[in-house]
C-alpha cells in the first residue's frame, strides 16, 4: 500500500470528513457511503479509460470466487478455452469444468510454467463462449506481453498486474482482479464487464454471483467490503498523483530491470522464467540449492527484506515488486543479493 494512502486512512479512521463516523461504521445503504462507492468507481474508470458500456463491480469473494462465477455466468451450457500458464489459471480451469466443457488452449506445466506461449501456439476453438487467461502468474513469475487474438470474448484475471500499465479494456469481455496486490487490502474484488455479457447465467447460479443482479444492485445486493472500497479510492488518488498507469509502467520496468540485470549477470542465481515471458511484478529465481534458498530468505528477513519465500507450489525465491514498492526497496534487495552471492559463491 502507498504510504500516503495509509496515512490518510489513519487520519480519517475515526471520522470520515464531517460525517461524524468512521467508514467502518457506515451503512452501505447511506448517501455518505454511496458517495465513496460512486467516486471510487469513477476514479477507476478514468484511470483505466473504461468505456461506458462496461460495468464496474466492487464485490466480495476474492479472485477465487470468480473461478466459478465466470463459467456460471458465461459458459451457457457450452464450452470455453482456457490458457493454463500458472497455478491460478489451472485452478480456474479445474473449477470451470464443473459447469461446462473446458478446452485447453495451452498448458505450460511440462516446462514448469516458465514461459508464455506465442499467439501461434494457442489452440483457439471455434464457437467457444470465452477465452480465459491470467495476465500475470505470481507463483512462477511470467507475464503476458500481448492480448490474445480470438473471436470469443476474452476473460482475464489481472489480479497481480492491474493498474501497472495501460490496457485497452475494449479488447476484453471481462476483467477481474483481487485487490490485494496493486489496489487495496484483501477482501475486495473488482470486476469490469461488458454489459452485453450479463444475463446469461446458468439456472444454478447463486443470486450473489449473478453479474446481471450485481449490476442492477450496483454491487449492493449484500454488504460490500466498504473499508476496502474506501481504501481503493485512496490508492487511486495516489496513483493519479504519480502520473497514472503510464507512469506505473515506466516504474515497473525500472524496478524489474535492476533485479533481472543482476540475475542475468550472475553465475550463482538461477532465474525461473525465460526472458520473453518474464514478469515485472513477480521475479522468481533460485540459488544453487534449497538450503541456500532458505538461508537467503532468512538472512534477507533479518535485514528487513521480507516475503521473499517462493510460492508454495513453485518454491525457490520470489521478489514481488508491486506498484507501491519504492525504488529504495529494490536497491536494498539488489545490494543484499550481491552480498549474498559473494558470501556463498564457490
Amino acid at each position: 500500500m502507498p504510504e500516503s494512502a495509509l496515512l490518510r486512512a489513519q487520519k480519517e479512521l475515526l471520522c470520515y470528513g464531517s460525517t461524524g463516523v468512521s467508514v467502518m461504521e457506515m451503512s452501505h445503504r447511506t448517501p455518505m457511503f454511496d458517495e465513496i462507492l460512486q467516486g471510487t468507481k469513477q476514479k477507476l474508470r478514468d484511470l483505466l479509460r473504461i468505456p461506458e458500456k462496461y460495468e464496474i463491480l466492487l464485490i466480495q469473494g476474492g479472485a477465487t470466487l470468480q473461478f466459478a462465477s465466470i463459467p456460471m455466468n458465461l459458459i451457457e451450457n457450452g464450452f470455453a478455452d482456457y490458457a493454463m500458464t500458472g497455478n491460478f489459471s489451472t485452478k480456474a480451469a479445474r473449477e470451470a469444468k464443473k459447469y461446462g466443457e473446458v478446452h485447453i488452449a495451452c498448458d505450460t506445466a511440462p516446462t514448469g510454467h516458465d514461459r508464455i506461449p506465442t499467439q501461434s501456439e494457442l489452440k483457439i476453438s471455434e464457437g467457444a463462449k470465452y477465452f480465459y487467461y491470467c495476465s500475470n502468474n505470481t507463483a512462477f513469475g511470467t507475464e503476458w506481453n500481448y492480448v490474445p487474438e480470438t473471436k470469443s470474448p476474452i476473460v482475464c484475471d489481472m489480479s497481480s498486474d492491474i493498474l501497472s500499465r495501460p490496457i485497452d479494456v475494449s479488447k476484453y469481455g471481462l476483467i477481474y482482479a483481487g485487490a490485494q496486490k496493486n489496489m487495496a487490502p484483501a477482501g475486495l474484488t473488482v470486476v469490469i464487464i461488458d454489459r452485453a455479457l450479463a444475463g446469461k447465467h446458468l439456472p444454478i447460479t447463486p443470486e450473489v454471483m449473478e453479474y446481471e443482479t450485481l449490476i442492477k444492485t450496483d454491487s449492493l445486493l449484500n454488504t460490500p467490503p466498504c473499508w476496502c472500497i474506501y481504501m481503493l479510492g485512496l490508492v487511486l488518488d495516489w496513483l493519479k498523483e504519480q502520473g497514472g498507469v503510464e507512469a506505473m509502467e515506466v516504474l515497473k520496468k525500472e524496478r524489474s530491470a535492476k533485479v533481472y540485470g543482476l540475475l542475468d549477470d550472475s553465475k550463482f542465481y538461477i532465474p525461473h522464467a525465460i526472458p520473453s515471458g518474464r514478469s515485472d511484478m513477480n521475479i522468481t529465481f533460485r540459488t544453487p540449492s534449497e538450503e541456500l534458498d532458505m538461508e537467503f530468505v532468512k538472512d534477507a528477513a533479518a535485514q528487513g527484506l521480507i516475503n521473499l519465500k517462493g510460492h508454495k507450489v513453485a518454491g525457490g525465491i520470489r521478489a514481488s515488486l508491486y506498484n507501491a514498492m519504492p525504488m529504495e526497496g529494490v536497491d536494498r534487495l539488489v545490494s543484499f543479493m550481491k552480498d549474498f552471492e559473494v558470501k556463498h559463491r564457490v
